[in-house]
């Protein structure tokens, strides 16, 4: 309805359990006004002396990581331990621009306007960072409300409206709020210029889910629950228009409270390579220190009795370095020129080396046209570098749910009626199953008959409704042996729900659309109305609906009079509704969980019970959510006492409410007649199975952190095999009587101290549970609520909770807040230190994704606030796999042996010189030419590890995906642990060790050419430096496992380059060229010994290394060494071998549905 028209609909006879009134009684509101209650809100005069006097602050909001006056003293501190300024520079002006962009979103959201109160009546628009505490603001349909605001009316009568919380909490299903009575009738503009309170409520505080507070109209007071509190960032949805005054602004606001600051993120590697650095650092100032020494010892005894032992070096002529008479000095001048000299250790290249290497491998994932959805035109996207490495080491996934995992849709897709399967679609569950075994199309129908669908059928999908099977659909279901049962349960789904008919008619299709409390109520009205049952039509007293008469044939119309709704909550499990038909009989439609409707059946009403239990545990092996359909006729006298006692409840003001409604609703719920069951999909994204079960068979954990209530988020774990029939499931919950009871005699400091110790008790449960069960292969599934994730986080708990948390196989976390998101990812990266990753897709799990090691956005229906905190987006849940298994682990695999391979090549050159100035008797005197020293990691050793870092693949991507167990490699950091880096320096030092004395010792004694001169230090130096190029580079060739053209050219262009720079620097003068001039064409080129020695000597260095990877490869292989003999040896295609193989990585104690169909087969065994 639009306009000023206001709809008659009152709400409140609907809901009968949320009546938008709170109590004076408990000694929560007492506290109003002490302690963490203090705030005063002064309604619609945020300009008196007293709204003043508070100091509250404005509504802008800040997301950004630095201001101007921090952004350069607090990025250089962040960055300090970074060797080059010019890695340093490079790093700022990547985050700066990143901050810019938060400062754009920042400015986007603080300029948005809203309708404000002026005066007089009268509304004008205001900037969202203009709004003040007190203010009455004016959120029309479709609007985000600005600030935290206090609900005085709406355009419903009965002062309801619908929020949407997607923002917040995920969720997509509306949320009814409701004003107080007092303030209902505030429905026009007018009516608030006369309007004053004053709210005193709690202070602002991260909770999302509680307020306490009181408002005082005209020296009355009103209560206030979270039934009034509109939260920032939720949207106004199916309704008009409200009014709100403005109660918290700004960072005061809940969303801001549960906002997190922007983190520095740096990779483990990085880290690790600091600590080299580090460690290479005091190698030199060790090899200097000694070489320091041994120069202040010989030089001192240089000269003795008037003998002077090294006469060629002159002492006796020496003004510092060699005098005799100053040793001390000259060994002091001697280590200041050692750490220069000795400096090639250190690879100073190494850092813009590897950002060069990551940016390219950004440029890669980017490009991949395997993570491209081209449905909504969306390519991967690597917002950092930084963390590429980190990919391949990722040991837990904390994923959200809504708008991540599932597509925030609920599908009707099979059911159980009077014992008989309906329903011929498939899930996505059994759609991965079927692929593993090769028949992605043919599932087995639950009556035990094969069907193929027919994909000639290409009917327009109905949203919420994939229901096949032709026994029932258009009118047949009249012809079944039970239609009388079918009649009832479709009827029963049309009826017994709290959605609303749509007014607007689909002009497409021109049918009635629905607006539900939550998408599988949506998808049950909808599946009624594709069955032959309507409903059209809903009042405050009475339902209206289409049914398609079996007798007839045609549609005809029916009306029910609503007599009560008896709503579903977490405790009760089930919902009801009592009607009357047209024939005069009282009628009870019930709907719930199994658990819960079984017990409740009457004896002559069980009679498909065993039939029914069998297809609802096979809907929930195929992911699905099952719910059981049932119904009685009452007595005109039962109905009678039931209502009185029901009216009697619900009026009841009395701190137990709620429990005398449940007792009464009881009663009446009880001696059913069994219908059948539905199932429904919530309905997962493309490949979300496929997708979990790979990342768990490498070895992935898995846990979901959601803002969905347990029993939706228990579902999903069915559906995406993260739970599975027969796992030990661990509850965590605070819905104990003894919990409840003290809830309701409101002493927080009690209650605090009884919830910790029950969730303590209830850890300690599970861990004794877990101890148990060692030595088994049971797996265990871990559910904890989000009241009890409060206590599980104090800092003396969350040992123990991580503890019990790590042992189970998944974990979900439910009604989690988003800075409990963050808090849960923060310990799990903290606690375990191994590499974290958060997934989300809405502003609620931003906190997530800044705190996770690496934060994965989905470009999903919520926004684009997860993708703008992200480190890298993707599209689908499902490019996941490839994202981790294959860039992941090639990215890992790159840049661990670039790392390494670098500190080889520096040792090797280092050392050299260590060795010649050793031998040299510590004069400092270099080996080689200084252009020849400049040169070496610019142009003839650095580019060949730029390419290794870009290209090389130890496998291809098929067998990254084949074989998912290869990715461990990288969790367990087995190619860059302190033994792996430590041995390629120890091959660097043998390295420099062979090549130098078998130089050395190859000239020092003949001839080196035709005329008899024997070789000096020029042709020394050149040929050491040629063997250490050839060597350094065939180590390259030997090290990688994947050529490329551009391997070829740059390794052994890096070669030849060296001959070429032989050639051109030796052609200029000698004064710029020095000792290398023509020392290649006259010397080095013309003498047949120097090309024996540079092909021995490199030979001989190179045979430890390839000894040392023959004999592994041969006898002790890597996983990945396994894989690639697969390769050689033409056994990809023999699946006993692949699986022999593969079969490492499937253990019992694993999720996704190939540990689910080994479970299932394990238990028929």
């Amino acid at each position: 309805m639009r306009g000023n028209r206001r709809r008659k609909l009152h709400f409140s006879k609907i809901y009968s359990f949320t009546c938008g009134k709170a109590s004076f009684k408990g000694d929560e509101n007492s506290q109003i006004g002490g302690p963490g209650f203090s705030r005063v809100v002064y309604c619609n005069e945020p300009d008196s002396f007293e709204a003043k006097i508070h100091n509250y602050g404005d509504n802008y909001v800040r997301t950004t990581k630095y201001t101007l006056a921090t952004f350069l003293p607090k990025s250089l501190f962040e960055h300090a331990i970074f060797p080059l300024i010019i890695v340093v520079a490079a790093t700022m002006i990547k985050e700066g621009i990143e901050d810019v962009r938060r400062k754009k979103q920042d400015l986007e959201v603080n300029n948005r306007k809203v309708k404000v109160h002026k005066g007089d009546g009268v509304f004008d628009y205001t900037e969202w960072k203009g709004l003040r505490v007190g203010d009455v603001v004016k959120v029309e349909k479709d609007e985000f409300f600005p600030a935290d605001l206090l609900l005085l009316s709406s355009s419903y009568e009965d002062a309801v409206c619908y929020v949407e919380t997607m923002n917040l909490d995920g969720e997509t299903n509306l949320k009814l709020k409701q004003a107080l009575e007092v303030t209902s009738l505030l429905h026009e503009d007018f009516s608030i210029r006369d309007f004053t309170a004053i709210v005193k409520c709690e202070d602002p505080n991260a909770n999302l889910y509680s307020f306490v507070g009181g408002m005082e109209i005209e020296e009355q007071q009103y209560p206030l629950s979270p039934q009034q509190l509109l939260l920032r960032d939720s949207k106004l949805r199916n309704t008009d228009y409200v009014y709100g005054v403005v109660v918290f602004t700004g960072h005061d606001t809940k969303v801001m409270q549960n906002s997190t600051d922007p983190p520095s993120k740096r990779s483990k590697i990085e880290k690790k390579m600091d600590k080299i650095i580090y460690f290479l650092f005091c190698v030199l100032f060790l090899l200097a220190s000694v070489g320091s020494v041994f120069f202040g010892i010989v030089t001192e005894d240089d000269l003795e009795s008037g003998t002077m032992k090294r006469w060629y070096l002159r002492p006796d002529d020496s003004r510092v370095f060699f005098d005799p008479k100053r040793a001390p000095s000259a060994a002091i001048y001697h280590f200041l020129s050692a750490l220069m000299l000795y400096g090639f250790f250190i690879p100073i290249s190494l850092y813009v080396s590897v950002e060069i290497v990551k940016v390219l491998q950004s440029i890669f994932i980017n490009q991949d046209i395997h993570m491209y959805y081209e449905e909504a035109d969306k390519p991967a996207h690597a917002r950092t570098s930084n963390l590429n490495e980190e990919l391949g080491q990722v040991d837990t996934i904390l994923s959200d749910k809504t708008g991540t995992l599932t597509c925030n849709s609920m599908e009707f897709i099979k059911c159980s009626v009077a014992g008989t399967a309906y329903g011929r679609g498939s899930t996505e569950v059994e759609r991965a199953i079927g692929r593993r075994k090769g028949s992605p199309l043919v599932h087995e129908n639950l009556n035990g008959e094969n069907h193929m669908e027919d994909l000639s059928d290409k009917k327009p999908p109905i949203k919420g409704f994939n229901f096949k099977d032709e026994r029932i659909m258009d009118g047949n279901w009249v012809n079944e042996p039970n239609a009388v049962f079918i009649q009832n349960f479709f009827r029963l789904l049309a009826i017994c729900h709290t959605a609303i008919p749509d007014n607007d008619i689909d002009e497409d299709t021109g049918k009635v659309s629905y607006e539900a409390e939550s998408p599988d109520e949506a998808a049950f009205v909808i599946a009624a109305r594709e069955l032959g049952f309507e409903f059209y039509k809903r009042t405050q007293t009475s339902i209206s609906l289409h049914e398609f008469d079996p007798v007839s044939r045609m549609k005809v119309e029916r009306s029910y009079k609503l007599l009560n709704v008896l709503e579903f909550n977490s405790s009760r499990k089930r919902m009801s509704v009592i009607v009357r038909n047209e024939e005069g009989k009282i009628i009870l439609f019930s709907k719930g969980a199994d658990s819960v409707m079984f017990e409740r059946l009457a004896e002559n009403g069980r009679g498909f019970e065993a039939a029914t239990q069998e297809h609802v545990n096979e809907y929930a092996d195929a992911g699905l959510r099952t719910l059981i359909i049932a119904y009685r006729e009452l007595g005109e006298e039962e109905y009678r006492e039931f209502d009185e006692k029901f009216t009697l409840a619900k009026n009841s003001v009395s701190a137990d409410r709620e429990t005398l409604i449940d007792e009464v609703a009881q009663n009446i719920e009880r001696d059913l007649i069994l219908l059948g069951a539905t199932a429904v999909e919530d309905k997962l994204q493309n490949g979300v199975p496929d997708c979990i079960d790979k990342l768990a068979q490498a070895g992935i954990k898995i846990w979901v952190l959601t803002g969905d209530k347990m029993e939706t988020a228990i579902n999903i774990g069915f559906s995406c095999s993260l739970l599975r029939q027969g796992m030990k499931q661990i509850y965590i919950n605070l819905d104990t009587p003894e919990i409840q009871a003290l809830e309701k005699a409101g002493e927080k400091a009690a209650i605090a101290k009884a919830s910790k110790e029950s969730v303590l008790c209830q850890i300690k449960e599970g861990k004794a549970q877990l101890n148990a069960s060692k030595g088994s292969s049971e797996a265990f599934a871990l559910i904890i609520d989000g009241k009890s994730l409060t206590y599980a986080l104090d800092d003396d708990v969350k040992k123990m909770f991580l503890e019990l948390a790590i042992c189970c196989a998944s974990v979900i976390c439910c009604r989690s807040s988003p800075k409990q998101k963050a808090l849960v990812t923060r310990l799990v990266k903290s606690g375990t230190g191994k590499t974290t990753l958060a997934i989300g897709d809405g502003a609620n799990d931003v906190g997530m994704l800044q705190e996770a090691d690496i934060g994965v956005g989905i470009s999903g229906v919520e926004g684009m606030q997860a993708v703008m905190s992200s480190d890298i987006a993707i599209a689908q849940f499902r490019y996941l796999e490839r994202l981790l298994l294959v860039h992941g682990h090639w990215c890992y695999r790159r840049v661990s042996s670039m790392i390494c391979y670098f500190f080889y090549k520096n040792i090797v050159f280092g050392f050299s010189l260590f060795l010649y100035e050793a031998n040299a008797s510590f004069s400092a005197q270099p080996a080689y030419n200084d252009w020849f020293l400049s040169l070496y990691n610019v142009f003839f050793s650095s580019l060949p590890v730029v390419a290794m870092g870009v290209f090389d693949q130890d496998v291809s991507a098929r067998f990254c995906l084949k074989f998912p167990l290869l990715y461990q490699e990288g969790v367990q950091n087995v190619l860059f642990s302190w033994c792996r880096i430590l041995s390629w320096m120890f091959n660097g030092l043998c390295s420099a060790i062979i090549i130098f004395f078998f130089c050395t010792r190859s000239l020092e004694a003949q001839a080196f050419n035709q005329d008899g001169k024997t070789a000096g230090r020029d042709i020394l130096g050149a040929t050491i430096y040629t063997c250490i190029v050839w060597t350094v580079n065939l180590q390259m060739a030997l090290a990688i496992s994947y050529f490329t053209l551009i391997q070829h050219i740059v390794i052994w262009g890096s070669i030849v380059f060296w001959y070429i720079f032989l050639l051109a620097y030796g052609a200029m003068t000698p004064s710029f060229s020095t000792n290398a001039y023509k020392v290649f064409i006259e010397a080095l080129a013309p003498a047949p010994f120097y090309w024996i020695i540079t092909l021995l000597v490199v030979i001989t260095t190179l045979i430890p290394y390839f000894s040392y990877t023959a004999l592994q490869m041969r006898f002790f292989p890597m996983y990945h060494g396994m894989i690639q003999w697969i390769r050689y040896e033409g056994r990809s295609n023999d699946p006993e071998y692949c699986n022999m193989v593969r079969q490492r990585s499937i253990r019992p104690t694993t999720v996704g549905f190939t540990a689910r169909v080994a479970a299932r087969s394990s238990r028929k065994r």
